[in-house]
């Protein structure tokens, strides 16, 4: 099947991956050629640390690699059965990606967006086929994180859904449906929910966040803990994520604390920029 993925950044780029892994000849856009350079060679060091473990053939991450194609053009897109959209998390970006795959791609062509909280039925309002949109609401790192969130629209047809489905089970994930696409859906509500939470009592000084981290993986048996979440996911997208379910809910514990506002200003982003929560220089 050819796959398109819009955005090459770490999502983007870690899609193309598992979507090549699995046999699919990908097409991969940016609006950079500098982005795309980067995100190519991200996913060959991804493959090679698989090989080296065993995990795959140098020959299949060879053949993988050889399967992804870049460009800047978002009309390359057009001949892809199943397109991915995986830009920032900004609804007047993702409008203009949607309006224009609308334009270009087949009538019949899939289009997903991984988004994790801006409601699909908003993303596929600006199109003239909303029954073809769907949300595939991958986690990272892609290739190594099993869960796929399938969001429908309010119009997402079943074919659509059965399609997106078919397509994440045969990258090797496991999927949870959400059948109606509050903000947030289901996991990113839960995460953004104990975030705030968590980063109200580092506020407020109730408790480091080296302790409230502690608490949530030996407490609770998570892998880690919300603040550590923030600082892989990236402190600017878990405010954006945040924002989008509080002005679509209105429910105060999705409003962002001070300390996150302030952050985002000052580039405290987390692991990608070197401080976040925690420092990481």
């Amino acid at each position: 099947m050819k796959i398109a993925v819009v955005g090459a950044g770490l999502m983007g780029g870690g899609i193309a991956q598992v979507s090549a892994l699995a046999g699919h000849d990908v097409t991969l856009q940016d609006v950079g050629q500098e982005s795309l350079v980067r995100g190519k060679d991200a996913i060959a060091g991804s493959l090679e640390k698989f090989a080296a473990k065993g995990r795959i053939t140098e020959q299949q991450a060879q053949e993988a690699l050889a399967r992804i194609t870049t460009t800047t053009d978002l009309d390359a897109a057009g001949d892809a059965e199943f397109v991915v959209e995986a830009v920032f998390e900004k609804l007047e970006i993702k409008a203009e990606v949607f309006r224009r795959l609308d334009a270009v791609c087949a009538d019949d062509a899939v289009l997903a967006t991984n988004t994790s909280a801006i409601p699909i039925t908003t993303i596929a309002a600006v199109t003239q086929r909303p029954e073809m949109v769907v949300g595939t609401h991958f986690f990272s790192p892609v290739p190594l994180m099993k869960l796929c969130e399938l969001v429908r629209g309010y119009k997402t047809g079943d074919d659509t859904l059965a399609r997106a489905r078919d397509y994440a089970e045969g990258v090797g994930k496991t999927v949870v449906v959400v059948n109606r696409d509050v903000a947030g859906f289901v996991t990113t509500r839960l995460i953004t929910a104990l975030a705030m939470e968590a980063i109200a009592l580092v506020e407020s000084g109730v408790a480091s966040a080296e302790d409230v981290d502690t608490a949530c993986r030996l407490g609770f048996g998570h892998a880690m803990g919300p603040l550590e979440t923030a600082d892989m996911t990236g402190v600017d997208i878990i405010f954006n994520a945040t924002s989008n379910i509080y002005a679509d809910s209105q429910d105060e514990k999705f409003s962002p604390p001070e300390i996150l506002r302030r952050m985002v200003t000052a580039g405290d982003l987390g692991r990608k920029t070197g401080k976040g929560f925690y420092d990481y220089s």
